[in-house]
């Protein structure tokens, strides 16, 4: 059996990440591919516990810590989930993988991308996805469309969230093949319809013979 196909969504909080990830499943199951849904950071047992820590307002940690423990909780995800389903031809799903990494402790927290991308490698190994969908959405209503109390990721302000938008949107133009930018405004329906004609041309590609 060949290679399944590994696809991640990323983009800033309130992006709309998991439900998009959630319709892309359905849509790619109801066209008979196998599919493992998953989410960077957790996944795993270990990676769970790793992200009620990460997530905990609570904790305060400094930025390389956070970022060692993203890696950390990826690398088990990968071994434990991502690398099997792969090699059974599955096709899976993750909302956020490494590239978030690289946006939120790289360009916005102020660690070098470059360093990020390759610890990043040495977490995960050649295990990087076929496809990065990225939705992209102005700050203020990412920020509006999630209200009540924020986790420890949420509450670092504006000034921040605007450097996550801008790695992200940098990200991609370095690899505009393997990193895609999806307009996230408009209805569920119509954001998942781009989302669909992305992957139908990563798909077309991996068919062939």
């Amino acid at each position: 059996m060949s290679r399944g196909l590994f696809i991640s969504l990323d983009g800033p909080d309130g992006a709309g990440k998991s439900t998009q990830c959630r319709l892309l499943a359905e849509w790619l199951r109801e066209r008979g591919c196998p599919v493992v849904l998953c989410r960077d950071p957790g996944g795993t047992a270990v990676g769970e516990r790793i992200r009620e820590l990460l997530l905990d307002r609570d904790c305060h940690m400094s930025v390389t810590c956070e970022a060692f423990l993203y890696m950390a909780s990826r690398a088990q995800l990968v071994d434990e989930v991502i690398r099997p389903a792969l090699v059974e031809g599955k096709f899976v799903v993750s909302d956020r993988f490494l590239l978030a990494n690289v946006v939120y402790q790289g360009h916005a927290g102020g660690l070098s991308p470059e360093k990020l991308w390759e610890l990043g490698r040495l977490a995960v190994g050649s295990c990087l996805p076929d496809l990065t969908l990225v939705l992209d959405v102005e700050p203020e209503v990412s920020s509006a469309r999630k209200p009540g109390p924020k986790d420890r990721m949420e509450c670092r302000g504006p000034d921040f969230a605007w450097k996550v938008r801008q790695g992200f949107l940098a990200e991609a133009q370095r690899d505009p093949e393997r990193i895609r930018v999806i307009p996230a405004q408009g209805s569920i329906a119509e954001v998942a319809g781009r989302i669909r004609d992305e992957v139908a041309r990563v798909l077309a590609k991996h068919s062939r013979p």
